[in-house]
């Protein structure tokens, strides 16, 4: 209803602007304004109509991991994790990191980090896939071009209130001391938490492994309920899934949404950053780079929601 009611106040002034334009009181730019605060509001809330599932209201875990190639892939996961690091202070989102691997040289290894906010899981679903980054390395000496890949995985971050079931025989641990600031503690104590679940995939029907480092604090029972619940996450997700392929109709390759698909090129030399299911691009590969990647998702949200 409040969505509603800013579109109608927003056309509603539009109107008004117009008759006041015809009568002379206000100049066209008035009525230029006033049409695109209406079609923003309107656009925006055509988008939030896209995200009727139970899932899409969630908070969202996001992991990157950075592909093969070393320092540059690493490097690469670092400028995503500032993407989303940035895409999340631009909407207002709480962001808590649950493990975090530097690289050996530059970059990260991995991160996971948890975006709490309106609607996160619903917005954050379309990054899920690789991320493809082509440009000349400032780590090659011969400064030649280079491509460098990096995966996103995106999961609604499950509270109590929604049952999944785990196996608990299916769990193990591993303990080990974490690293990075903390002081002497981290170092002497073993509050970092290594969760192993093996397990029947959904998807596949096949023995399968899900493993999750947690380092979010000194405390190890709590690091462990952090790992249990990002589990839970996950497994969510996977149902969720299957229950997509299960009733999604796919038209064509280019419609297939899949883990570990190339979603994204991100083309530096070029200036072009190109989503490969939509086929939306921008040239403004600065603004996609700190965080303004509203665009992609929409393009997403109107192409593949129900």
């Amino acid at each position: 209803m409040e969505g509603y009611n800013e579109v109608k106040s927003a056309v509603d002034e539009l109107t008004l602007a117009f008759d006041f334009f015809k009568d002379e009181i206000v100049t066209e730019a008035d009525v230029d304004a006033a049409y695109e605060k209406a079609l923003a509001e309107v656009e925006n809330l055509e988008m939030k109509n896209m995200l009727s599932h139970e899932e899409d209201s969630m908070d969202a875990v996001l992991k990157i991991v950075a592909g093969a190639g070393g320092t540059e892939a690493q490097d690469w996961a670092q400028m995503l994790y500032r993407m989303y690091m940035r895409y999340a202070e631009r909407h207002g989102y709480n962001i808590e990191i649950a493990n975090l691997q530097e690289g050996d040289e530059a970059g990260i290894k991995t991160v996971t980090m948890k975006l709490i906010g309106d609607l996160a899981y619903g917005y954050l679903k379309s990054e899920n896939g690789v991320h493809r980054l082509v440009r000349v390395s400032p780590y090659n000496a011969q400064g030649k071009r280079m491509t460098s890949f990096a995966s996103v995985f995106v999961t609604p971050l499950v509270d109590d209130s929604i049952e999944v079931e785990i196996n608990n025989a299916g769990i193990s641990w591993d303990t080990f001391r974490s690293s990075g600031a903390g002081g002497q503690n981290v170092n002497k104590v073993e509050s970092g938490v290594r969760l192993h679940y093996k397990f029947t995939n959904p998807l596949t029907n096949q023995p399968d492994e899900i493993v999750i480092e947690n380092t979010e604090t000194r405390d190890q029972p709590k690091n462990k309920e952090n790992a249990l619940r990002l589990l839970r996450s996950q497994l969510y997700e996977l149902e969720l899934e299957k229950r997509r392929q299960t009733t999604a109709k796919i038209e064509s390759e280019k419609k297939k949404i899949e883990w570990g698909s190339q979603i994204r090129s991100y083309v530096f030399d070029d200036k072009r950053v190109k989503d490969h299911r939509t086929n939306y691009q921008t040239s403004n590969v600065g603004a996609v780079m700190d965080g303004d990647i509203d665009a992609f998702i929409k393009a997403y949200l109107m192409e593949f929601s129900e």
